[in-house]
């Protein structure tokens, strides 16, 4: 670690507390577009990973295609840490926690429930798409579906995490009353706590102690949120201690390729967590200090900008897709790429479309009447995460 990044960690960021009697109001966090990069790479990781499930690519290029993304599932585990980092960033000490979930509620459904239609219009339309019941529809439209095994995939399959984000913002106002009490050293035990939590979750799920796969279960994935909350807190204290971007995106990596070694499903958080632990403080970091990112270049804010719609239409377009191309075809390396190129461009298409009629113009009427003159974006671009996010 150079010694810039030594004092980088060490310096408190500038953040002000609460408005005492004639100061001005408290001024909003520095944005962090570092992790607006960090998150479309996330997204990313999750598209190549249902390329590979839809077995387009066959021979060495199915070969590649599995060493690259047949991990990409734990992109949901970076968006669930990075969440609970942007939300205890952003979090404003006397705010109420209605006014926090109206804020949650403007940020996700408007998206949610355009890509809900999208996918009730496909499956009532195209041969071979599974139609859901009115129950199912009702719990996905909710963001309930996740509590529930046998539904957790249906319309649009990505939503399920989704409805693991909700139950993380129900949760999140007592969080941050908890670490705005505890301090450092207790944010840094609750921590080590979220993580032994992740570890013996993922082995009790590999041991097959419950019915069903824990994975998409919300509870069994709120340690990963609480314990961006805990990192967001110790940056924030100026109290961080952790390798910089290199080292953390090293480990990240790392971790990555260890998962094709553990039981498939909950056990590959076990092998990710403490590289993205790392690496989204680490990138925060690099932004508050002006360190180099490659993150925060221009394009890649842009497209992480873009990544919760990404995320949340690209699956309809593949899905779309096999009514064309037949279900794992397993193309040549050529062919293969063409349709992806192809499924690529139309999902990046559709999540512009979405990002500028859906998203944008959405949160700002939901959000315009009752904002204060003074207050900032309660949602900026640059800060937030989908909730997404996000298999």
């Amino acid at each position: 670690m150079t010694t810039a990044t030594t004092r980088a960690l060490r310096t408190p960021p500038a953040r002000t507390g609460a408005a005492t009697a004639g100061s001005p109001a408290p001024a909003a966090p520095p944005s962090l577009p570092s992790l607006t990069g960090l998150r479309w790479m996330a997204a990313l990781l999750v598209f190549g990973l249902h390329v590979h499930n839809f077995g387009w690519f066959g021979g060495t290029g199915g070969r590649l295609v599995s060493w690259a993304f047949g991990a990409g599932a734990t992109g949901v585990s970076f968006f669930f840490v990075l969440s609970g980092f942007v939300l205890t960033w952003s979090a404003r000490p006397r705010d109420r926690a209605t006014a926090f979930w109206r804020r949650r509620v403007a940020r996700i459904y408007p998206v949610h429930l355009a890509t809900l239609a999208v996918a009730l219009l496909m499956a009532c339309t195209l041969a071979h798409q599974p139609r859901p019941t009115a129950k199912q529809a009702l719990a996905n439209a909710l963001l309930l579906h996740s509590w529930w095994q046998p539904w957790w995939q249906t319309l649009n399959p990505v939503s399920w995490s989704l409805a693991c984000e909700a139950f993380f913002y129900a949760a999140f106002p007592l969080l941050f009353l908890l670490l705005r009490r505890l301090g450092a050293r207790g944010s840094a035990a609750l921590g080590g706590l979220s993580v032994a939590a992740v570890l013996v979750l993922a082995w009790a799920d590999a041991h097959h102690w419950w019915t069903h796969s824990i994975y998409s279960f919300p509870a069994a994935r709120l340690p990963e949120f609480v314990l961006g909350a805990v990192t967001a807190r110790l940056v924030l204290l100026g109290r961080w201690r952790g390798p910089g971007l290199e080292g953390s995106l090293a480990l990240a990596v790392i971790g990555y390729f260890l998962v094709p070694q553990v039981t498939p499903g909950y056990s590959a958080t076990v092998c990710t967590l403490a590289g993205f632990a790392l690496l989204i403080p680490a990138a925060a970091v690099a932004d508050l200090h002006g360190l180099p990112s490659l993150w925060r270049h221009r394009r890649m804010v842009r497209l992480g900008e873009l990544s919760f719609a990404f995320y949340m239409i690209h699956l309809l377009v593949l899905r779309a897709a096999t009514e064309l191309l037949g279900r794992k075809p397993h193309f040549g390396a050529l062919a293969g790429l063409a349709v992806t190129t192809a499924a690529f461009a139309v999902s990046l298409g559709l999540s512009w479309a979405l990002y500028e009629g859906v998203e944008r113009p959405a949160r700002r009427l939901l959000l315009r009447r009752r904002r204060p003159p003074h207050d900032p974006d309660p949602v900026p671009a640059r800060r937030e995460v989908p909730a997404a996010a996000r298999d």
